[in-house]
């Protein structure tokens, strides 16, 4: 099978993959309990919305040192929505099961994130 060429961070899987992680938490933030919970709620929304969009902020960057720097950050972002995922799981705002897919899909696209970081840190350059 063909890899299709990167052009844009649009054709990146880890953004695509950020992207469907941002529509799974506004999903779930828009009704119940977590919904009227603005502090939770809002910071587990805009921490979801930094991982793509430093994604794209990182891979729009001239030098592939900001970019990694980016990737870094969507990283560290991802272990934040994990934590507050948590906090919402153990106040009884998330069933375990909601709380196991989304947990499982962020340690996913922050895995992603490592084998990116990893694979420009080793390239010649």
């Amino acid at each position: 099978m063909e890899k299709k060429r990167i052009e844009s961070f649009e054709d990146l899987r880890v953004w695509q993959k950020g992207i469907e992680l941002v529509k799974q938490v506004y999903i779930l933030t828009k009704d119940g309990e977590l919904s009227r919970d603005f502090g939770l709620r809002d910071q587990l929304r805009r921490a979801s919305v930094s991982i793509p969009t430093n994604i794209a902020e990182g891979f729009e960057r001239y030098s592939r040192k900001e970019y990694v720097n980016f990737l870094n950050i969507a990283k560290g972002s991802a272990g934040e929505v994990r934590s507050l995922l948590r906090v919402a799981l153990e106040v009884g705002y998330l069933e375990r099961p909601t709380y196991d897919q989304l947990y499982n899909q962020t340690v996913e696209l922050s895995r992603m994130l490592f084998t990116q970081i990893q694979a420009i840190n080793q390239s010649p350059k």
